[in-house]
């Protein structure tokens, strides 16, 4: 090995940091006893020199090596107690991964080796110690000097009230669109190609929500399998994006791509995940955070910390009560704001990041910090406000400031529309922007982000040709992803030549988008939901990085592009009137909830579960933008349904703006027919 000298260095920007001379290196640990620093050769093969970190401040291990430049492979050995009862996992045999690494030169091997203790079926496995190098097995940090620019363009800034998010695989969105070139399928350079961006723009969302794009790992199990992680829920670096993903100018080519939608006016917007690692549980791999400080990094079972806190489903979770760690999160999301200059994030499991030793707080330490963030609190938040913890169901319980996915929405709209007794009431509050869960604290009707399908389920196109999951191909035996879907398939389960089928299920997945575009809230819709993409039945596609997952652009047809048309009416209609995405709860918008024979309705009406049809009345009399009155008719029952429709003032007439029939009749002396199954929208 190379013989290198190391000086002190500093301990406050931890990660490795160029100065122009050489390469400052800190890392925290709280528990450790020694930390070293491994350099390895262009290759990553080859262990070049291995340099013990010289100080130890304020729990944080730093040293400085002069003449290093950016492009140096790197990695760390930790020393200190391997005590797992205690909470202690330290093997310096293993090659750890820095936290704060801005780029990944390879990828995880399977090997035993990445094992902090020796594999085995005994149950106390995890408490032997294995002695194996685990370096040529594991991706190493790249020395990066890639930096904000003080030049960075304007971002769009979309305003909360006008945004559409469009939920989408970094990946998957290009793998299959002819007019990418090839090569570039897959990447973040595909990503940004003008014919993935004028369709987006053309969809008239405004906000593209990406799946996770930071480096996460292929779980071991499904390369037994041949299969990889194709969703990404799995991250191990927080600042490194998937190298996979990366283009011909590394990690310019994400910022590059970010910039070719701001000038679309279209922002770009991360799925995060920090609620846990790739490590799993303690017989999970020794990658990272176990072997820098485990007990620092992770929630571990009070009484026994051998064990960890499991509130995610995955074996670990995240300790963002620890100070250290709430900062590398924060460090990392003001690293994807101010550097690759992204818009907002979405949290996976967001209430892990709210929960405290005694459970979920909105005003814990995670909340209070990024809402002081003179850089974070002014970027678009939005939290998956559940986990499978104590408590975790927190819909509505977010902070104000923060928007969150309304999974109330989706079940309510999806039930509704299927044809389920009972849900009038309930369909009524989510259509009008959820006021029984958001009206709060000055809270908005955009803080409810309203879907019908998501990356986690079915497709639209499928949620209207399936009643069973059909998820064979991910190895479980069928017995993975929600058992209970709300899915309709009108006699034919999955393809079908059956012509009235196919109609129903036409009007079917334009009911559920019509109704989703034009409620009060913030809507997000699925990429490939506006062509018809189907997943073949499978609704949980988490490892189908293949033609299942991807969007399958090359099988749209005319009634793709049909369904392509609708939307960008829908997204016009709304955008063009205040009255369908009102920005507050105290809006000068009247609301009447009316029934087919036009009175309004009572409460023996609402309680009424056999009823489905029911009509929306909104005035706005001061409106600026738009129509000052709409009706949206809303028929789930099996009949067709006569709606007395509001009476006009002499020589103003209702006129039709949206029908999911495929005809219908044009409102005749007050009145109009609406069919089985269908919505109309009158202004």
């Amino acid at each position: 090995m190379t013989a290198m000298r190391m000086m002190p260095g500093v301990p406050h920007d931890l990660g490795a940091t160029f100065d122009g001379d050489g390469v400052n290196f800190a890392l925290f640990s709280a528990h450790a006893e020694r930390v070293e620093l491994c350099l390895f050769d262009d290759g990553g093969h080859t262990e070049t020199a291995r340099l013990t970190l010289p100080e130890y401040t304020d729990e944080v291990w730093h040293g400085y090596v002069p003449g290093l430049k950016p492009g140096q492979l790197y990695g760390y050995r930790v020393h200190g107690p391997f005590r797992p009862e205690d909470g202690h996992r330290f093997n310096p045999n293993k090659l750890l991964i820095d936290p704060y690494a801005r780029e990944l030169h390879g990828t995880i091997a399977w090997d035993p080796a990445v094992y902090g203790y020796v594999l085995g079926t005994e149950e106390d496995a995890d408490l032997t110690l294995d002695e194996q190098d685990s370096a040529p097995f594991m991706p190493k940090g790249v020395v990066s000097d890639f930096g904000l620019d003080a030049r960075r363009p304007a971002a769009p800034r979309v305003p909360w009230d006008r945004t559409v998010f469009y939920e989408a695989h970094a990946a998957g969105l290009t793998k299959l669109h002819p007019s990418v070139p090839e090569e570039l399928r897959g990447t973040f350079d595909g990503l940004g190609q003008r014919a993935i961006i004028d369709h987006v723009k053309s969809l008239g969302v405004t906000s593209v929500e990406l799946l996770p794009i930071h480096a996460f790992a292929d779980d071991h199990r499904l390369e037994d399998l041949g299969l990889r992680n194709y969703w990404g829920y799995n991250s191990i670096a927080f600042f490194a994006p998937m190298g996979r993903y990366l283009g011909r100018n590394g990690l310019a080519s994400f910022r590059d791509m970010v910039r070719a939608y701001h000038d679309a006016g279209l922002e770009v917007i991360l799925d995060v995940v920090y609620n846990h690692t790739a490590e799993g549980n303690e017989r999970g791999a020794t990658l990272s955070f176990r072997g820098i400080d485990n007990f620092s990094y992770y929630r571990t079972m009070p009484d026994a910390h051998r064990y960890y806190i499991n509130d995610t489903g995955t074996g670990n979770t995240v300790n963002t009560s620890h100070p250290r760690v709430l900062q590398l999160v924060l460090d990392s999301l003001r690293y994807w704001v101010e550097v690759m200059e992204v818009d907002g994030f979405r949290f996976d499991l967001g209430t892990i990041l709210g929960r405290e030793p005694h459970g979920f707080d909105p005003r814990g330490g995670f909340f209070d910090a990024i809402g002081q963030d003179p850089v974070l609190r002014k970027v678009k938040l939005v939290g998956e406000p559940w986990d499978i913890g104590p408590g975790g169901y927190q819909v509505g319980s977010f902070p104000p400031g923060w928007a969150e996915w309304n999974d109330k929405y989706r079940d309510t709209i999806r039930g509704f529309w299927k044809g389920e007794n009972g849900l009038l009431r309930d369909m009524a509050a989510r259509v009008t922007g959820s006021g029984d869960i958001y009206d709060q604290r000055g809270r908005r009707p955009w803080a409810g982000v309203n879907f019908v399908t998501a990356h986690d389920g079915f497709t639209l196109a499928d949620l209207a040709a399936y009643e069973e999951r059909h998820n064979e191909a991910n190895g479980e035996d069928n017995r993975d992803g929600h058992g209970h879907n709300l899915s309709i398939n009108f006699g034919a389960e999955g393809p079908t030549d059956d012509e009235e089928i196919l109609g129903l299920r036409r009007r079917h997945t334009r009911n559920l988008m019509a109704t989703l575009l034009l409620s009060h809230g913030t809507p997000m819709l699925l990429a490939g939901d506006e062509f018809g993409n189907s997943q073949e039945g499978n609704n949980n596609a988490y490892c189908q990085d293949n033609p299942i997952g991807w969007l399958n652009w090359d099988e749209i047809g005319e009634e793709g592009e049909a369904m392509t048309r609708f939307v960008q009416d829908l997204t016009r209609l709304r955008a063009g009137n205040a009255i369908f995405r009102r920005a507050g709860f105290r809006e000068e918008v009247v609301l009447r909830w009316l029934n087919p024979a036009g009175g309004d309705q009572e409460e023996e009406h609402w309680d009424d579960d056999l009823a489905r049809a029911i009509a929306l009345f909104m005035v706005c009399p001061e409106a600026t933008e738009g129509f000052s009155e709409a009706l949206v008719l809303f028929n789930a029952s099996e009949n067709g349904v006569s709606f007395t429709l509001p009476e006009r003032e002499e020589g103003r007439a209702w006129s039709v703006q949206v029908r999911t029939e495929a005809e219908g009749g044009d409102p005749v002396e007050g009145a109009v027919i609406l069919g089985p199954r269908s919505l109309m929208v009158l202004a």
